[in-house]
């Protein structure tokens, strides 16, 4: 389905469309004009530019010719490969390409019609969010004739010029797409998810299990729909754009094409003998220049491979920029890899359906410590607090989680000489099952994970997560750093996700009757051993059930022990610290749960913070019980300390 747009420049396709029509005009942009301004801004132009449209470049102008194809797109004089090599990604879905070229059919130009033709087309984005839809007119820079930018390969294909020129109106102008990330494209031509990969970092080359454990994961994401793109970091500025002994190309964006388990041998045999290779087959936007090594088009290594099988694979021996690399091979001389992960949410998919949760927030500085939302990371002790913060919960025993922060894009203010990325990133808390209120100390709380943080659009993490609340603190690397961004959170089932934006309980007509908190509690119950359930021998099924002020939170149950893990937490806003806090440790059972014993603390600030250890009490006075729990309990008389 073609998504629902917002026009871009609030300018709507069909009316300006109909309007060129009845005046018998070509349309021309004037959001977009067709002028030096909509090129370049810090360079000279690379010679005396000529907008012409494709009438005026060919007899028989075509937005495809033989359908759309990730061999149709060559990279002109800008340094957009990365642009280039998305567009070879985004020409293997239909599903995705129809989304960023909405109903091209009635786009295309049709030859029994000419006076239908307006010289007007638009192409849809992800951005932000929301999909936006881009019109641009058909005037295209030449110099001598020629398209400077990217083109087809066919003289009378002009579906990617069009489509790079409104992506560079979205940015600004041509140069401000000079340098830039694959993935980002590939999101904005998605509304995906993006994962960038080290895979010097990860090893990959080294440890066979790493290895093929991400093949794996791209054999998943390629055959779910997921865009891959993948390069080699150059070790310096003049390191870019240089040979390898290989052929590959440094500091260069390719795209993947395809992920494969290939059979080695005779078709029929390699069945039995279940005998595969792991290979990637990858595209250099150039249209030329190809891995010279092992697999290559000509190579020998193919002779093991069965004709069927080769052209199965499509493989042609030609200089056409595509080209075929074991995995192993791949790790090895590849450095980064960037995958845009299509995240199905739809209830009517056969495959696994995802819960999304979509926030927009701002990190905004203010000298006063509440107001402040740009604290900084977690280097920032002070002031790290003071960013949003989110909260969610994990309903299952154990949940992966896909978390996606993302900034909004900065491109278009390359023109006023800035437009780089903020470094930002994110930390993941897990909190008191009933926390309700904003975080105010951090050493209280379990430190579960922390993105990388890096000066790129989006950052990205994939978690698996045991049930429990959890906070998520989205922050840029500096405090007082201003931005919007975007959260996205991605689960298995609903997690009430939602921004925490009281500090602590509201005044009301109530509380001001029945009393305002004057203090606050956290517990947390580690664990409990020496359990022995009454009137069953055998292992027990016991649970932690916390209480205070008319207050109680209840942990899960764990299966046949004596010697339980927890890890239960609770927070207790307290009127006063006259009212004693009660833990419990339960027998879960199919009639009537069974108490096991009890401990009774009065909790206040001045009571000791170490975790401690305490023997079980009866529920009546001087009544014996087995076991002991191990807990801590942190009392404050400021609402704000915890």
């Amino acid at each position: 389905m073609v998504p629902a747009a917002k026009p871009f420049k609030d300018q709507k396709y069909h009316e300006l469309k109909k309007q060129c029509i009845h005046g018998r005009q070509l349309f021309e942009d004037p959001e977009f004009p067709a002028k030096d301004e909509s090129l370049f801004f810090s360079r000279p132009l690379p010679g005396k530019v000529q907008w012409k449209r494709p009438k005026e470049l060919c007899e028989d102008p075509r937005l495809f010719v033989d359908g759309i194809s990730s061999h149709d797109l060559h990279q002109g004089k800008l340094g957009n490969c990365w642009f280039v090599a998305a567009c070879s990604c985004l020409a293997l879905r239909q599903s995705l390409w129809t989304k960023v070229i909405p109903k091209a059919t009635e786009q295309e130009w049709n030859p029994r019609r000419p006076e239908c033709y307006a010289g007007i087309f638009h192409f849809r984005f992800w951005c932000f969010g929301e999909w936006v839809d881009v019109v641009v007119d058909d005037l295209l820079p030449t110099i001598h004739g020629e398209l400077i930018f990217c083109h087809s390969n066919v003289q009378n294909e002009f579906w990617s010029a069009l489509l790079e020129k409104a992506y560079a109106k979205l940015a600004g102008c041509y140069e401000a797409l000079d340098g830039g990330s694959t993935v980002d494209a590939l999101v904005d031509f998605s509304g995906g998810l993006a994962e960038s990969i080290d895979l010097r970092k990860g090893r990959y080359c080294e440890h066979i299990t790493e290895q093929t454990k991400l093949f794996e994961d791209l054999l998943k994401a390629h055959g779910r729909g997921g865009l891959i793109s993948c390069s080699i970091l150059p070790l310096s500025p003049t390191d870019r754009e240089v040979e390898t002994a290989q052929g590959l190309v440094k500091g260069h964006a390719y795209s993947v094409t395809d992920v494969r388990k290939v059979r080695l041998g005779d078709r029929l045999l390699a069945i039995f003998r279940a005998e595969k290779l792991f290979m990637v087959r990858m595209r250099n936007p150039w249209g030329r220049r190809e891995w010279s090594g092992p697999w290559s088009d000509d190579s020998e290594e193919w002779q093991r491979v069965s004709r069927a099988e080769r052209a199965s694979l499509g493989l042609t021996v030609a200089d056409d920029g595509e080209f075929w690399m074991a995995f192993e091979d791949w790790c090895s001389h590849f450095t980064d890899v960037d995958i845009c992960h299509n995240v199905n949410t739809s209830f009517f998919s056969l495959h696994k359906t995802w819960e999304q949760a979509v926030v927009r927030g701002a990190w905004i500085p203010h000298q006063e410590p509440l107001r402040n939302r740009a604290g900084g990371c977690f280097n920032n002790r002070d002031t790290f607090l003071q960013n949003p913060q989110y909260i969610f919960d994990i309903k299952k025993a154990q949940d992966q989680v896909l978390i996606s922060l993302q900034q909004r894009d900065q491109r278009v203010h390359r023109k006023e000489g800035y437009g780089d990325n903020l470094t930002i990133g994110f930390s993941l808390f897990k909190v008191e099952e009933n926390r309700r209120f904003r975080m105010h100390h951090v050493h209280i709380q379990e430190h579960t994970s922390t993105s990388m943080y890096a000066d790129v659009r989006a950052v990205f993490l994939r978690k698996l997560l045991p049930r429990g609340r959890y906070v998520l603190i989205p922050t840029t690397f500096q405090p007082g750093d201003a931005s919007t961004f975007l959260l996205r959170l991605f689960t298995d089932e609903p997690a009430c996700f939602r921004e925490l934006k009281l500090d602590k309980p509201k005044v009301t007509c109530w509380s001001l009757l029945c009393g305002f908190p004057r203090g606050v509690t956290q517990v947390v119950v580690r664990s409990a051993g020496g359990l022995v359930p009454r009137g069953r021998a055998g292992g027990a099924d016991p649970y932690v059930v916390i209480r205070c002020g008319g207050e109680q939170v209840r942990s899960t149950v764990q299966r046949n022990t004596v010697d339980a893990v927890f890890n239960t937490q609770a927070i207790f806003y307290r009127k006063d610290f006259k009212g004693p806090l009660v833990v419990q440790v339960w027998n879960s059972n199919l009639l009537c749960d069974q108490l096991l014993g009890q401990v009774v603390l009065a909790a206040t600030p001045d009571a000791p913070r170490e975790e401690q250890t305490l023997p079980l009490q009866g529920q009546g006075r001087g009544q014996a019980a087995s076991g002991h729990v191990t807990l801590r309990v942190v009392s404050s008389d400021s609402l704000l300390e915890l």
